[in-house]
């Protein structure tokens, strides 16, 4: 993966049209290369997962060029990269298993990011009911740290103050992380994958827990 985040570091030092336009036969190289990546993580997540079977490439990953119609950062392209893997795909708003690339940093993500508000309220009821059993998922990975970045200060409304799990119920996003090595960026494409199905592998008991809110509070909307 390196020749991905060695066009990513170039791209993020040239951020404008006319560079990439005469780097676009290096862009459909590495481009090409994500998505072999991407249908091979598919199907190894799949093993485990069953709720991702039939994904396609498209479903999981993401078009380099920005939507700048609304932002202060007119850069045409998106520096980094990535692989979402998630029942009904990126935007299905189910947990999943994520993979970035970026020169900055590469790392794993399992978990939900920015659930809408009827998942969110799911997740924090599941966190009543089961908050021990999450934790000790957490606890269970290949040493993914539980992301706190994102919460509120006080105990969200409706829910009860003084909850053993009152700093669970505070996140806004309920995810786990895990920076990549960057010797496995170095290695083969296959030691590499191997090892992110492993990591991913010990993720899924909490993402399928995650998983189980989801589908709770769609049936809510049904």
């Amino acid at each position: 993966m390196v020749e991905i985040i060695a066009f990513l570091d170039e791209l993020s030092q040239n951020n404008n049209r006319e560079w990439f336009a005469a780097h676009k036969d290096q862009y459909k190289s590495i481009d090409k290369k994500l998505k072999e990546f991407a249908a091979k993580l598919i199907n190894g997540i799949a093993a485990f997962d069953p709720s991702v079977a039939g994904l396609t490439v498209a479903d999981c990953t993401y078009r380099i060029y920005r939507d700048i119609r609304f932002s202060h950062d007119k850069s045409p392209y998106k520096t980094w990269t990535g692989v979402f893997v998630a029942p009904h795909g990126k935007k299905g708003g189910y947990a999943g298993y994520y993979i970035h690339f970026e020169p900055t940093g590469c790392f794993l993500f399992a978990g939900s990011h920015c659930p809408e508000p009827i998942v969110l309220k799911s997740i924090r009821e599941e966190i009543l009911d089961n908050g021990d059993a999450m934790l000790a998922a957490v606890a269970a990975t290949n040493g993914f740290t539980l992301i706190r970045d994102n919460a509120l200060k006080r105990t969200p409304k409706d829910f009860p103050t003084g909850h053993k799990h009152d700093e669970l119920l505070r996140l806004k996003d309920f995810g786990i992380e895990k920076a990549l090595n960057p010797e496995l960026l170095n290695g083969s494409e296959e030691s590499l994958l191997d090892a992110v199905l492993a990591d991913f592998r010990s993720t899924y008991t909490l993402v399928d827990i995650l998983n189980r809110a989801v589908n709770y509070a769609y049936e809510e909307m049904m």
